[in-house]
């Protein structure tokens, strides 16, 4: 049996959108401090094509692309202000952050509206006429939630566009919904509030019960149930969420060594740190870059010119020219998750084809943002319907989960 009934009790309470004692943690935020802390000041917005939630965004966009968190509230509350200091925090640092309900709004959420944010975000990014029009990384997802939200970021970590889960307060109620443990395949982070949080035992429980290999954090500051995130700029939560997502969403090995071995920079602090399976060398560099010395061309000298110059090969008239880069992003013990820009040469293009060479024991188990044929050894993947014009200069991303090792795999691309 998994837990005593009073904890079941307790977090099942935080579910009911009314009457919850723990309601208060999410329904009347302190006034945020404008902008957050990082270089991008944010704010929030909403979306008729987004109905009932709320968008955290830098009011300025960067050149850089965002990467996207989805985010479920305390109590399942469908105020999208709930956790708004932390999610304006998180969002000044370069990302955009999509919280579950309208601005003060009312009523309560479900595990749904996390895989529609998703879906908007997707749509956006590929829309014409979009502020947000490639200006998204939407390879680099992340779902999250506290407390009942973090109920709600379990259900979506299946998502294959997920590229890691973060808990925060929560824990699953009872031994029937473990399935949602075993299915997990990305990296995932626990952010509790020590033994006085009611999310405590529960949040214990599942990290006991994690697939073997799974890489996993677990940071417990001993702050209770409430955590920081009414605190200006979500306090040490919202400090330590936005450390976790660049090194997860951004590739920041900086931030990562934050979470990562015995002297990791949250050791020896008012932390309390476990981990499991983590290394930093989660997001390594390209490995098809392009060649640094060109052939030579010129003959060597004991070579006589021909007397008959070999017939030239013209530019193909055509395909347009286009590029495929591919990395991995996060490597574990059996499995990784990888990641392919596509990028437009001097022409635009009205669709594209990437031809993957996996390397051996290495195969493709789910794949996003683009139609795979074939899983392992030579892997063929064609655009979708929403990523395949791109004009000359202009990138789209696709990504796949694989098993095996992930290093070493080559990408080209042919467009049309």
């Amino acid at each position: 049996m998994r837990r005593r009934s009073k904890i079941g009790a307790g977090l099942a309470a935080l579910i009911v959108p009314v009457a919850s004692m723990f309601m208060a943690f999410g329904a009347t935020p302190a006034n945020a401090a404008v902008g957050g802390s990082g270089p991008y000041p944010a704010d929030y917005e909403t979306s008729t094509t987004l109905a009932n939630h709320t968008i955290f965004r830098p009011q300025t966009l960067p050149s850089e692309r965002l990467p996207i968190l989805v985010w479920g509230n305390g109590a399942c509350s469908a105020n999208g202000l709930s956790q708004g200091n932390f999610l304006r925090e998180i969002a000044s640092h370069g990302f955009l952050a999509i919280a579950n309900g309208a601005p003060n709004g009312s009523g309560s959420t479900n595990s749904q509206m996390l895989t529609q944010s998703i879906d908007w975000a997707v749509a956006e990014n590929s829309r014409q006429g979009s502020k947000y029009f490639n200006r998204l990384d939407t390879s680099k997802v992340a779902v999250a939630g506290f407390s009942c939200g973090g109920l709600e970021a379990y259900a979506v970590s299946g998502d294959p566009r997920v590229t890691t889960t973060g808990i925060f307060s929560s824990g699953l109620l009872n031994d029937a919904d473990d399935y949602q443990l075993r299915r997990l395949t990305k990296p995932i982070a626990y952010f509790v509030g020590g033994p006085s949080d009611i999310a405590y035992p529960n949040a214990i429980d599942d990290w006991g019960k994690l697939p073997a290999g799974l890489p996993a954090f677990m940071g417990n500051l001993n702050v209770g149930h409430g955590g920081t995130y009414d605190q200006t700029n979500g306090g040490e939560f919202g400090r330590v969420a936005v450390l976790y997502l660049k090194w997860r969403l951004k590739g920041d090995t900086t931030a990562g060594t934050n979470f990562v071995g015995a002297n990791c920079g949250l050791c020896g602090t008012q932390w309390t740190v476990q981990q499991k399976n983590l290394t930093l060398g989660d997001n390594p560099p390209p490995t098809t870059p392009p060649p640094t010395t060109p052939p030579p061309t010129t003959p060597p000298p004991t070579t006589p010119p021909p007397t008959t110059p070999p017939p030239t090969t013209p530019p193909p008239t055509g395909s347009p020219a286009c590029t495929a880069v591919y990395a991995v992003a996060d490597q574990w013990n059996g499995g990784f998750v990888a990641n392919v820009t596509v990028t437009a040469g001097t022409a635009a293009l009205s669709g594209w084809r990437v031809t993957l060479n996996l390397p051996s024991g290495a195969a493709v188990s789910s794949l996003w943002n683009g139609v795979a044929s074939g899983t392992s050894g030579t892997v063929t993947v064609t655009n979708q319907s929403y990523n395949g014009r791109l004009a000359a200069g202009q990138t789209a991303t696709f990504g796949f989960q694989g098993t095996g090792n992930g290093s070493g795999a080559t990408a080209t691309c042919t467009g049309s």
